[in-house]
Parts: structure tokens; C-alpha cells; sequence
């Protein structure tokens, strides 16, 4: 019988192990003695010693033996991966996304407005703002302010249209 499983969701960048230091260090740990000798001394089995000083990714259990016998942190191994930039249009619509006061339909109208705003507003990085604004979605809000947000956040928008078409801005 098997199970149908969901399909996992992306973390996002994984930090990568970095093989072949360790590959590197376990030989030189091991200076003169035997693969054998070594790998009874680091309590993992012979062949595995032999695969990971070659270059082969060790399992989880062995290679903390393996870093406890080279007397160094497993973090030691691990390269460092930059954090993804989240943009600030993503950032204001996921707070509207996981606010629990506001129905689906409700978060979708104002992330479709404001994705909307954000489009005919955002300037490029080098252009100065000639308005900044922040929204936040507090997770306070008292019921009948969401469909006032989207009231007010409708006749901005159609106002900012006007403008835009104008000219003015």
C-alpha cells in the first residue's frame, strides 16, 4: 500500500557541505595510520572512512563521528548561503495573506489593489520616492475595518489612476 505523500515545500537555499574539506582533513588527521586504524579510532566502519576521505557525502550519524574525531564543529563544513531579498510588495502581502480577520476574498481584492498601486508607483531603486508608504496588517482589526481598508484603499487607487493619466504623476 503506499501513501500519497505531499510534495514538500521549498525551504528555499539549503547550505551546501563542502566534501571535499573534509576529505582533506581526514586525511591529514590520519597522518600514518591505516584506513582501519582510523576509521576504528572515529567509530564509523572502514569502508565508510575510506568513501568520505575519497570525497563521498557521509550520513548525518557518521559524519558527526567524524567531526568529533577531527575535534572540529560540523558547522565548520557548511558554506553559508546568501538570504533571499524579500521585496516589500511580498512582505505587506503575506501579512494581508495570514491575517486571520480577513476572509480570502477580502485579502485578494487588497493584494490585487495593491499590487496594482505598487506597479504604477515603485520607482527604481535610483529614483527618489515622492511618497512613501507603509501598510501593515495588524492582527487587531476590529471587524468591518477590512472592508473599509478596501473602500479607502479602492478610491486611492482610482484617484492615483486619474493622476497618472493626467500626467501628474
Amino acid at each position: 500500500m503506499t501513501r500519497d505523500l505531499p510534495e514538500p515545500k521549498d525551504a528555499g537555499p539549503v547550505e551546501l557541505l563542502d566534501i571535499a574539506q573534509l576529505g582533506t582533513m581526514l586525511r591529514q588527521q590520519r597522518g600514518s595510520l591505516s584506513l582501519r586504524q582510523a576509521a576504528q579510532e572515529a567509530g564509523v566502519s572502514f569502508s565508510t572512512f575510506s568513501r568520505v576521505e575519497a570525497g563521498s557525502q557521509p550520513d548525518l550519524t557518521s559524519f558527526t563521528l567524524l567531526c568529533a574525531w577531527l575535534g572540529v564543529a560540523p558547522t565548520l563544513f557548511f558554506a553559508a548561503v546568501p538570504a533571499r531579498e524579500v521585496e516589500p510588495i511580498e512582505l505587506a502581502i503575506s501579512h494581508l495573506n495570514n491575517d486571520p480577520r480577513l476572509r480570502p476574498e477580502a485579502a485578494e481584492k487588497i493584494t490585487d489593489m495593491l499590487r496594482s498601486m505598487y506597479q504604477v508607483l515603485a520607482r527604481d531603486a535610483d529614483d527618489r520616492p515622492v511618497v512613501a508608504c507603509h501598510l501593515r496588517a495588524a492582527s487587531t482589526l476590529r471587524p468591518g475595518v477590512p472592508e473599509r481598508l478596501n473602500a479607502l484603499l479602492t478610491a486611492v487607487h482610482s484617484a492615483l489612476e486619474r493622476k497618472v493619466a493626467a500626467g501628474d504623476l
